[in-house]
């Protein structure tokens, strides 16, 4: 019977079906025994025990030694959007097709968003710490409609932020060298954008490229007494240089969702005006479940039909 491997941590918790259709497919299925994300070790030792024809994959680190020992692996279906965590270039030597789901996730994370946004403004975490510890105190909170949110990168979810915000009042701006034109995005130049925004929220890519694309540079052209949003890829911003910014509080604060090791356990945890959660971007049940379907379905396309 052919294998599929299934690496992240809950598939098919909050609904089952999409097992059931791939065992119904002839398919048969393994989940991440660990139930969280896998080491490279453990992923190899799982390569090597089941051979799968296919995996629907989470963020683990998917290598050109994991994929040496995946010698029947036909396709990679990623469960989420980035596909930063697998070598695509031994992928593509292997011929290993790589797919993802990039619409599941996008109302979860613009939601998440939101959640930060309305957090900062409100000084949320503060005084919920303050009665907490005992004191009475009521910091004086902003509007939304008070802000200018800076968008980077103005694809899926930045464009979802910018409708869910754009009702607020909020004067939103962004940059993106891949769109030249937005409905609800007033479009500038990033070094404009830096300067300008009140919040600004990242939602590009991690590549080689822009690792540390926000580093301490970026941070000190930042207006002081600003915020800054991460929901995207770990890595995209150097965690020493935002600790710097928010210590010496030029920067109000930040929140972060992804990091450049997971779990996390970095100097930030330290500061009280962050906000840090677990890489729970996607993590609504709704959005999960049509990831899930939408990851299966791929697998199968690319098994059963040989799409590409």
């Amino acid at each position: 019977m052919n294998k599929v491997l299934i690496t992240t941590s809950s598939f098919g918790k909050y609904d089952s079906s999409v097992l059931n259709t791939l065992k119904e497919k002839g398919y048969e299925v393994k989940l991440n025994p660990y139930k969280r994300r896998l080491k490279e070790q453990e992923l190899l030792e799982l390569i090597s025990d089941l051979n799968p024809v296919g995996m629907i994959a989470g963020v683990e680190p998917i290598t050109a030694k994991v994929l040496d020992r995946a010698t029947n692996l036909k396709v990679i279906s990623r469960c989420g959007i980035g596909t930063d965590n697998i070598d695509k270039t031994a992928a593509k030597e292997k011929n290993i097709v790589i797919k993802n789901t990039p619409d599941g996730p996008t109302q979860a994370v613009a939601e998440l968003i939101l959640s930060y946004i309305t957090a900062l403004s409100r000084n949320l975490l503060m005084v919920d710490s303050s009665i907490r510890s005992g004191k009475w105190e009521r910091p004086m909170g902003r509007l939304l409609s008070e802000h200018t949110l800076g968008l980077i990168g103005c694809g899926r979810i930045g464009s979802r932020v910018a409708r869910l915000m754009a009702p607020m009042g909020v004067n939103i701006i962004g940059c993106d060298p891949c769109v030249k034109e937005h409905k609800i995005i007033k479009l500038i130049d990033k070094d404009r954008l830096i300067k300008k925004a009140d919040i600004i929220s990242l939602h590009i890519p991690h590549t080689q490229k822009n690792h540390h694309f926000v580093n301490s540079d970026f941070l000190n052209k930042m207006k002081k007494g600003t915020y800054i949003i991460n929901a995207s890829r770990g890595g995209i911003v150097d965690e020493n240089a935002l600790h710097s910014a928010l210590k010496s509080k030029h920067l109000a604060g930040a929140c972060l969702d992804t990091y450049e090791r997971e779990p996390y356990n970095g100097r930030l945890k330290e500061l009280p005006n962050v906000i840090l959660t677990p890489h729970i971007g996607s993590y609504a049940r709704g959005a999960r479940i049509e990831m899930e379907k939408d990851s299966a379905l791929n697998l199968l396309s690319v098994l059963t039909k040989g799409e590409d």
